[in-house]
């Protein structure tokens, strides 16, 4: 009994590991071919792009419409502050000496007529002293002049003598006028003064902002300035205007000036002036933008960044975020219909915040992919 038994459970085993075998079978194929059957995310067919129903990007891409605006195509150049030569003096004595008097220190405020330093100087001495002489020898060509006319009237004296008289007489006046604008010339005049101090006096209104002289220290050098004298409250903002973008700038624009100085900061302008000759050596042209600085804040020397905006036209637009790199070319991918795309190569021109012109490869109206647009590129 027991033997039978034994031999019943001995064939129910194998039966019931061929049904688990089977079991464990048919589960096993449908998840391979389940993984063999998911759908792709991006169809590609030749240069369409499509989008499956079941691909996760329907979730991410967003398209929208290219719109057409006015655009003013922003022109951005480097530039410097620069004093307005027209109120800045170098001030070079006229004649050598040694500076006794130094009547304005550096950065001191000057007004026009000040004593600006005074120098003893053997210059100004030898000019009065010619100026003098002149005088002198002038006396007396005049009282020989005299002298001989009235020797000619009574008939004593020869014509010549009176000619050579006449002659004395005018060549001692012009060296009177000589000495006198050369007086003149050194700011001075015969009898003013004690011939040895020359007095220099500023000829505009500012402030000191070099000085290269001291008290006490001789000066022979009349082509090198003592100080320089500059009236600020007015700068020039001096840009270099490429050659290609000259044609958009003109006298009158309006420019909007940025300092490294002052961050954050931005200052409005007009063009007054665009140079007349092109550097060889920058292919630029000097363009410079007059810059009220009441307070002083806008030192020549500063670096700026200068944007001129250009005329006004009509543009295509899209969101930047719409441009994608590949390779040395611009791309947006244009909707063909729902979920379909072709990537088309562009030529993108000003920028303007988020938004970027198009200047080639769309039309106002076409649908193009504005986000995750990447994940179509190839």
């Amino acid at each position: 009994m027991a033997a039978r038994e034994t031999g019943k459970f001995t064939c129910v085993l194998p039966a019931i590991c061929v049904v688990l075998a089977a079991c464990g079978g048919s589960r096993s194929q449908p998840q391979a071919d389940e993984v063999g059957k998911a759908a792709p995310a991006i169809v590609r067919h030749g240069n369409e792009i499509t989008i499956p129903q079941a691909s996760p990007l329907r979730s991410s891409l967003q398209t929208a419409a290219v719109e057409e605006q006015l655009v003013e195509r922003p022109i951005v150049v480097p530039g410097v502050i620069e004093a307005d030569l027209a109120k800045l003096i170098k001030v070079v004595p006229p004649v050598s000496g040694r500076i006794v008097e130094l009547n304005k220190q550096l950065g001191d405020p000057v007004n026009k007529g000040d004593a600006l330093f005074v120098i003893d100087s053997a210059d100004l001495a030898l000019a009065f002293s010619d100026a003098r002489k002149a005088q002198v020898a002038l006396a007396l060509a005049q009282r020989n002049l005299e002298r001989q006319e009235d020797l000619a009237q009574a008939e004593i004296a020869a014509r010549k003598d009176l000619e050579q008289a006449e002659s004395d007489h005018a060549q001692a006046l012009s060296e009177v006028e000589r000495t006198k604008s050369r007086l003149s010339q050194l700011g001075s005049v015969l009898g003013n003064g004690d011939g040895r101090q020359y007095t220099l006096r500023s000829p505009i209104g500012g402030r000191v902002i070099e000085l290269g002289g001291a008290r006490g220290g001789f000066w022979n050098d009349t082509n090198a300035p003592i100080m320089t004298v500059a009236d600020l409250s007015t700068v020039w903002v001096t840009a270099g205007v490429r050659e290609r973008d000259l044609a958009s700038v003109f006298v009158g624009q309006a420019a909007t000036i940025t300092l490294d100085a002052y961050e954050g900061e931005s200052l409005a302008g007009k063009v007054r002036y665009v140079g007349e000759v092109l550097e060889p050596d920058t292919r630029t042209v000097k363009v410079r933008i007059a810059l009220a600085n009441p307070a002083g804040r806008y030192r020549p020397g500063m670096f700026a960044k200068v944007l001129f905006s250009g005329p006004a036209h009509k543009a295509v637009v899209v969101p930047a975020a719409a441009l994608v790199q590949s390779g040395f070319n611009t791309r947006v991918f244009v909707e063909t219909s729902a979920w379909s795309f072709q990537p088309r190569v562009v030529k993108a021109g000003a920028q303007m915040g988020d938004r970027v012109e198009v200047v080639e490869g769309l039309k106002p109206g076409e649908r193009v992919v504005v986000k995750d647009g990447v994940l179509l590129n190839d």
